[in-house]
């Protein structure tokens, strides 16, 4: 594979997920509802799947239980790691790695009948780029695959500005309305929705975060604050001595 040069905000992307390899794989949220993507892509057992931001590999590696073989490609080499480790814990043998950016995919044009990525969208500086690309590693009549955090427009500035507390490679979570236009500009087809939801308990989700010295004491007050309000969209509550919350997933499935 060729080099790519990384930009600074990949440099702050390889920094944090090194750090969260081994936590982000732990999180029991994380395995949650990727039957859903399987199921709304149609996936069969002829199908090439290529898993965009793969993390530590649990979803490709779901999806190769089905499919014909799956790709998974992320910047960060210690994700990579994980996913092989999770790959030889499952007994898989038709699944690839590589470590690459979604903006110059190292693959021809029309490679994979389905081109998915869970939770890489609110990372990325230029989403329409991003999109571009799968696109164009996608057959014409494939699947594109998108599953992330999706709010209302109100709630979408204070949901951002915590985010960015918690993870400092965080960009933007996108509102329903700037999903649509991203998507309706994009020429899929087809498009439909589906949601779910991931709950979480803070001290968990911070325990596998790795925000900068005293924002995690930020980052509980604004929790607090949101369980009367709930400004960040993530239905904020108290059990016991403990903050839940839950992430709001939007999955959107497109014909090229």
């Amino acid at each position: 594979m060729k080099h790519i040069e990384k930009s600074e905000h990949d440099e702050e992307i390889i920094k944090q997920f090194t750090k969260q390899a081994i936590p982000f794989a732990k999180v029991t949220g994380h395995m949650d509802s990727i039957q859903l993507l399987i199921e709304m892509g149609g996936t069969t057992s002829d199908d090439v799947v290529l898993d965009i931001a793969c993390g530590p590999g649990l979803v490709a590696c779901e999806f190769a239980k089905i499919a014909r073989h799956v790709t998974g490609i992320d910047l960060t080499e210690k994700m990579i790691e994980q996913a092989v480790r999770h790959q030889k814990e499952n007994g898989l043998n038709n699944l690839s790695w590589d470590i690459g950016t979604v903006y110059q995919l190292p693959y021809d044009s029309d490679t994979f009948s389905i081109v998915v990525t869970r939770y890489s969208f609110h990372h990325l500086l230029n989403p329409d780029m991003a999109l571009a690309e799968m696109l164009r590693v996608c057959m014409t009549g494939g699947v594109i695959i998108i599953a992330d955090v999706a709010l209302p427009i109100d709630k979408a500035e204070a949901y951002n500005r915590m985010e960015k507390l918690r993870d400092p490679s965080h960009t933007e979570a996108l509102s329903y309305h700037k999903w649509e236009q991203l998507l309706s500009n994009s020429g899929l087809k087809k498009i439909r929705r589906g949601s779910y939801k991931v709950p979480m308990e803070l001290e968990t989700q911070l325990s596998a975060s790795f925000p900068n010295p005293g924002d995690d004491k930020k980052i509980r007050e604004i929790f607090l604050k949101d369980i009367d309000t709930n400004c960040l969209g993530v239905d904020s509550h108290k059990s016991g001595d403990e903050i839940h919350f839950s992430y709001p997933i939007s999955v959107y499935v497109g014909e090229k």
